[in-house]
Order: structure tokens, then C-alpha cells, then sequence
């Protein structure tokens, strides 16, 4: 059983597409690879989700990319996922090394994914609801 961090500098915050059947597998991937609980998670379209970008000065309807909050820095797209891969448990931690490659050429795979994942993989209603043992991982 994970335990969250209670140290910002080691803990994290992911805001994924709420409605995107994708992210909500992504979400539970990080969590199943990420036995320090170092990721915490909120949705884009959440009111939390919304203050966060605001504050990163990220665009509301930015629901395209994922955000990773990491002390205090916003990255997004393959930036923030490779900075994700990087803390999850061995191999995952190894793609960290596709980081080289140079960004307009990372996300022109990112934004391709991006703009079919709606139809390649759905899109709920509404939000994930998360089970008992990881509800403590997502922000109210």
C-alpha cells in the first residue's frame, strides 16, 4: 500500500482530463507505479483543477495537455509526462531519457495522441470517481 509524501519537495500534483477515459488509465497507471505516493491528482475541469492553472497562468481550456505542478514549476504535454515517468518506480523511470529529444519533436507525438484520445479510447460524462484506497491521492 502507498503512503502520500508530506514533503512538497518530494510530492507532486498531476491535473488530467477528467472525462477522458485515457487520462483516467494514466491516472491509474502513475498510481500503481507510484508506491511513495509522490503524485497527487485533480481534474482540469475541477474547481481546484481551475485555480491551479489560473495561478500557472495556464489557459482554462487548456484540457489538450496534462499539467504537472512540481515545485511550484508547471510543465505540460511530453515535458510534464517524461517529468512524471522520471519518479515512477523501475523501468517506467527509465523513459526519462526521451527527455533529449528536442520538444517540438516530443509534442508533435504528444499533441497527436492528444487530439485522439476522444476517439480512440472515449470520454465520460463526468469525472473518475476513485476508489476508497486512492481517494486520499486526488485534491477536494
Amino acid at each position: 500500500m502507498s503512503h502520500s509524501t508530506d514533503d512538497p519537495k518530494e510530492s507532486a500534483i498531476v491535473l488530467i482530463d477528467g472525462v477522458c477515459h485515457m487520462c483516467q488509465g494514466l491516472t491509474q497507471f502513475i498510481i500503481r507505479r507510484d508506491p511513495r505516493g509522490v503524485f497527487r491528482f485533480a481534474s482540469l475541469q475541477s474547481e481546484i483543477g481551475q485555480e491551479l492553472l489560473r495561478q500557472g497562468g495556464i489557459s482554462k481550456g487548456s484540457i489538450d495537455t496534462m499539467v504537472l505542478i512540481e515545485n511550484g514549476k508547471y510543465y505540460t504535454r511530453s515535458t510534464g509526462a517524461l517529468r512524471i515517468a522520471r519518479r515512477l518506480r523501475f523501468p517506467w523511470s527509465l523513459s526519462y531519457m526521451f527527455i533529449l529529444i528536442p520538444p517540438f519533436l516530443r509534442n508533435l507525438v504528444y499533441r497527436w495522441v492528444a487530439r485522439n484520445r476522444y476517439r480512440w479510447f472515449g470520454q465520460s460524462s463526468e469525472c473518475m470517481i476513485p476508489t476508497p484506497e486512492i481517494r486520499r491521492r486526488f485534491l477536494p
